[in-house]
């Protein structure tokens, strides 16, 4: 474009107040990127095929529990490797601040969760002894614990013979293999389900979710239809997904995402355009005389028009890449640690999301200052009018 300099050389007239308005615009951006990917993961239609493993639990609701005796049925389905299981206890160690995940599991649970690496005297001591406990190297390092320690978990929904009182002997420390996921990998307890299963005053025989791996990931959804269809029609139908979905599904009982995603990024993006707005506008109050005489050397009206919104897109533009280039990159850094709730990348939805906003944006906050520069007078102007 040959009036690229000139354009270049008004956007930065005045170099503090555009940098400051870049920066915000940066920031809006770079917000949107990294919440707009949220929003398009939980709103993904959670397809298994391809996965290697694939989690059972309740149609209804990942709060209601499903029977054992689905466990031999789960392992009949062609194509599937192994099973396990877990129950969710949600007990507390001191303090409710001390919140970490903690569930009971199936004696098989380390077979399945290879990337979980438990040394085999420790495995084996946490299937003989009835009250043992394994909890993974960042949660034990937290809290100071060591082998043989005793740790007294507090029910919060399962009390003990009247009590709330679960005292567990730690006879594990797991470690992560992957150590980009030990920060939430390793913040994790597990206790026998088989001890939890008699010792509850609540509930007996029952699962919170099954866990499958399979011989071939080509086969995942195959697998998924034919689990499902043991329990339909049954007062425990289950749905099965991959883990990723599983727990978008956990998160989702909590909150809305998309709706905080949308009121989030409206309140963003409704501040923006009055901030740019009033940017392009003060940007060519201060430039009335050197439009005037752009006009003067003869610059149409519709080229001064043109000149201005371009611009305002400019401005936008700069900042809306800068922040969407920067999620790019944050992204990948985070995604390992939220266990599947984060995509490792910025979607091409939002990518082209993104892009309309800084083209719409860019017009909208354009606009009238650029039909002012239109319009604008050439003896009005230098007469200071």
């Amino acid at each position: 474009m040959k009036y690229f300099s000139l354009i270049w050389a008004q956007l930065f007239r005045s170099k503090t107040r555009t940098l400051l308005t870049l920066l915000s615009v940066v920031a809006a951006f770079l917000l949107f990127g990294m919440l707009d990917s949220v929003r398009v993961a939980f709103s993904s239609g959670g397809s298994v095929e391809g996965a290697n493993r694939l989690i059972v639990a309740s149609r209804l609701s990942i709060t209601q529990s499903l029977p054992i005796r689905l466990e031999p049925q789960v392992r009949q389905v062609a194509g599937v490797k192994d099973v396990t299981y877990g129950m969710w206890f949600g007990g507390i160690y001191r303090d409710p601040k001390n919140f970490f995940a903690n569930f009971s599991v199936a004696p098989n649970y380390f077979d399945v969760y290879r990337e979980l690496q438990l040394p085999p005297d420790q495995a084996k001591a946490f299937q003989d002894t009835r009250t043992g406990a394994v909890v993974g190297e960042t949660l034990a390092k937290e809290f100071g614990w060591k082998i043989g320690d005793t740790i007294p978990l507090q029910a919060t929904i399962f009390p003990r013979g009247g009590s709330n009182d679960w005292p567990l002997q730690l006879v594990g420390i797991y470690r992560s293999k992957d150590r980009t996921l030990a920060a939430n990998e390793e913040r994790q307890l597990m206790m026998n389900w088989k001890y939890f299963d008699e010792s509850n005053d609540y509930i007996k025989n029952q699962v919170s979710w099954y866990t499958v791996t399979l011989d071939n990931p080509d086969h995942a959804s195959r697998v998924a239809q034919a689990i499902d269809a043991i329990s339909a029609n049954s007062d425990h139908e289950t749905k099965t997904q991959t883990e990723s979905a599983f727990q978008q599904a956990f998160v989702k009982q909590f909150a809305d995402i998309g709706l905080i995603v949308t009121s989030i990024m409206g309140a963003v993006f409704f501040t923006l355009l009055l901030l740019t707005g009033n940017t392009m506008a003060q940007a060519v109050r201060e430039r009335v005389p050197e439009l005037a005489t752009l006009k003067t050397l003869g610059f149409h009206d519709r080229t001064v028009l043109v000149l201005v919104m371009i611009e305002a897109v400019l401005l936008i533009g700069l900042g809306g890449a800068i922040g969407m280039g920067l999620a790019a990159m944050i992204l990948p850094v985070l995604a390992p640690r939220t266990m599947g709730l984060l995509p490792p990348q910025v979607p091409v939805q939002t990518w082209m999301m993104g892009i309309g906003l800084i083209v719409v944006i860019g017009i909208v906050v354009g606009l009238l200052p650029a039909l002012r520069a239109k319009r604008l007078k050439i003896v009005d102007a230098l007469a200071g009018r």
